[in-house]
């Protein structure tokens, strides 16, 4: 298989440098940024599959010449590998609480570049729950023991523990997004109860995914939440900060 790796980019490009995707001769993984410059490099990496080569670069400009409109450059660099790389380490999205909303979370996470994990204390609430969960006795642990730079957003069925957890996560000074939900009379109720713990809550954003709608259906709470958390997360990353284009 071919590793085509993005080495240099300049002006505006769909992706960053540091982005890959391996090809065989019969499929793709991963992304360098779709259209018309992906497809170049897939040919290129079959052509070099074929005739066993080892190494290659390419050096693309983004322009009407390629049928793409981004405007920038990329610079690719091409190897052949016989192993499958790790996936990356994915940031952790620990979501307390597997309601409605807790699912419909775990779900709209689950198409983003994160790792989403369900917690709940609730034996049936777990087990109709999908992608990776935690039936646990004792969610405020899983905070204490979360790995560096682990983000936590909790809506429990309970607004004490509601209470526990977010104190517990305010703690974390690593974490990157602490959500919880609720409403402004919860706000003030739970400020008060950290006050009496000497937190300050400015990093807590409560409710969760407010500002875009009214409409409280599950799924549509747990899109904008998604929205605002990945938002968050992408702040200072430069992937984020170029301009996409498709084609």
């Amino acid at each position: 298989m071919i590793r085509v790796l993005i080495t240099h980019t300049r002006g505006s490009t769909p992706r960053e440098a540091g982005a890959e995707m391996l090809v065989t001769d019969s499929a793709t993984t991963g992304t360098i940024g779709g259209g018309q410059l992906e497809y170049m490099a897939i040919d290129r990496a079959r052509q070099m599959l074929a005739r066993g080569e080892l190494t290659a670069r390419m050096n693309v400009p983004l322009g009407p010449e390629i049928g793409q409109c981004c405007g920038g450059r990329v610079e690719l660099e091409l190897t052949r590998t016989d192993a499958l790389p790790g996936q990356p380490d994915l940031p952790q999205v620990m979501i307390f609480g597997a309601g409605h909303v807790g699912r419909a979370l775990s779900r709209a996470l689950s198409l983003l570049p994160l790792r989403p994990i369900l917690i709940d204390q609730r034996a049936p609430e777990i087990a109709r729950s999908p992608g990776e969960t935690r039936l646990t006795p004792l969610p405020e642990a899983e905070i204490r023991h979360a790995p560096f730079g682990t983000s936590h957003i909790i809506l429990t069925h309970d607004h004490a523990l509601d209470f526990l957890l977010a104190a517990e996560a305010l703690r974390r000074m690593d974490a990157p997004y602490i959500g919880m939900i609720g409403s402004a009379t919860k706000l003030a109720q739970f400020r008060r109860y950290a006050r009496a713990q000497g937190l300050e809550t400015d990093r807590l954003t409560c409710p969760i995914g407010a500002g875009f709608s009214h409409d409280k259906r599950p799924e549509i709470i747990a899109a904008f939440t998604a929205a605002e958390l990945i938002g968050r997360l992408t702040q200072t990353t430069s992937s984020f900060e170029k301009y996409s284009c498709d084609s």
